[in-house]
């Protein structure tokens, strides 16, 4: 028998059924492939969902969490420990304002969460979000997450949010007052197909909450960390937040969550008011550290850049695709048709890991060192898949 069907029949034996069963049992992985429970190679073009930032087993990561673990694995928050402090700076310098502040967490809802505690302490009580967003499945994170199909089994959710078209001004200026704490948006909203708002979006809502006192707060946690071939996705405009949350890509692999105030005019959190056991232990910074400053030293942003026109060019060609869309290496390929899920397992068999978000976009997001013959080799496989679809 497959060892990856006898794992599925372990897995229905001792997991909860909220992702489904996988098809595959992976066992390793080495940069941009991965191999499963039966020795089949994959090429892995979803990282993780943005969050193996450079690929599987990276010597520089490995290297530092190994020697980590040998020194110091945990020590809670009682005490300092120098991986959080130098993660910390990082941060700072990549935002470019020395009056950031970082709590660490686990996760993107947990970094979301934080944002929406910090934004409780301006008094005010009222967020406004955006429809088809996604910021976590947490009782706080899905109260604000704009997808109604997510929140319907868990109501009553947090009260006082409001949902604003995504991209659409003149709607979020209808909602925001100066009774709102805050308006969270994406830079790309990655679970909602990679949608990416119209140019000067951001800008405006910069606009909104200058003008009625409210927290900007964006979502970094699927754009961050290099993903867009910015540091975390809303550069382009030249505005900046009072919060970034982020995620995903920040520990390299590892779980790390960040919350990050910006600006002497942003209250913080005060002694007791807010915390994690394991948000940013010493293990999950040391990876953070080293993936930062491999992107560094590697001007890996700009390979992003490059990445990304390579494939919106290579794939704007292939028959039964419509348009790519998002920025860097977090791309949507929007299809013709709406067989997306059919495509990401004809993909999957064919040694392609990609997902579908939605009924009708494939969504791209391999490590950020992702290689030109690596990226061939995608196309190629890619193009035959879509070949298989019925109609196509």
């Amino acid at each position: 028998m497959s060892r990856n069907i006898a794992a599925s029949e372990q897995w229905k034996d001792a997991l909860q059924d909220n992702y489904g069963t996988p098809g595959i049992l992976l066992t390793k992985g080495k940069g941009t492939f991965v191999w499963d429970a039966d020795g089949k190679k994959y090429l892995d073009f979803l990282g993780g969902i943005a969050t193996n930032i450079l690929g599987h087993a990276h010597p520089e990561i490995a290297s530092a969490v190994s020697e980590q673990i040998t020194r110091l694995g945990h020590v809670s928050n009682l005490y300092m420990h120098p991986q959080a402090i130098e993660l910390a700076q990082k941060l700072q310098d990549l935002v470019g304002e020395p009056s950031a502040r970082t709590f660490f967490c686990n996760s993107g809802a947990e970094a979301n969460e934080a944002a929406i505690k910090l934004s409780r302490l301006t008094g005010r009580k009222r967020i406004v979000s955006t429809e088809g967003s996604f910021h976590g499945r947490t009782v706080g994170s899905l109260s604000i997450t704009g997808q109604a199909s997510k929140r319907a089994a868990f109501y009553p959710l947090l009260s006082k949010v409001k949902f604003a078209p995504y991209g659409d001004l003149k709607s979020l200026r209808k909602l925001v007052n100066r009774k709102t704490a805050m308006v969270i948006v994406e830079a790309i909203q990655g679970e909602n197909g990679v949608v990416v708002p119209p140019d000067g979006y951001l800008a405006g809502v910069r606009e909104i909450c200058d003008a009625t006192g409210a927290l900007f707060v964006i979502d970094a946690v699927q754009t961050g960390m290099g993903r867009t071939g910015e540091w975390f996705g809303y550069e382009h405009e030249g505005v900046k937040p009072d919060v970034i949350t982020l995620a995903k890509g920040l520990g390299g692999g590892l779980p790390l969550g960040a919350m990050i105030s910006l600006g002497s005019k942003v209250r913080t959190f005060k002694p007791g008011e807010h915390g994690s056991t394991f948000g940013g232990n010493p293990i999950a910074c040391a990876a953070a550290n080293a993936a930062i400053d491999f992107i560094v030293e590697n001007d890996v942003l700009e390979h992003v850049q490059w990445a990304g026109k390579y494939i919106k060019e290579s794939l704007k060609t292939i028959p039964g695709v419509e348009s790519i869309r998002g920025r860097g290496l977090l791309l949507g390929v929007v299809l013709k048709s709406s067989q997306a899920v059919e495509l990401s397992k004809i993909c999957m068999h064919k040694g392609l890991l990609v997902n579908a978000p939605n009924k009708n976009v494939i969504r791209l997001a391999p490590p950020l060192n992702v290689t030109k013959k690596q990226l061939k080799t995608f196309i190629e496989v890619f193009a035959e898949c879509i070949k298989e679809l019925p109609h196509a």
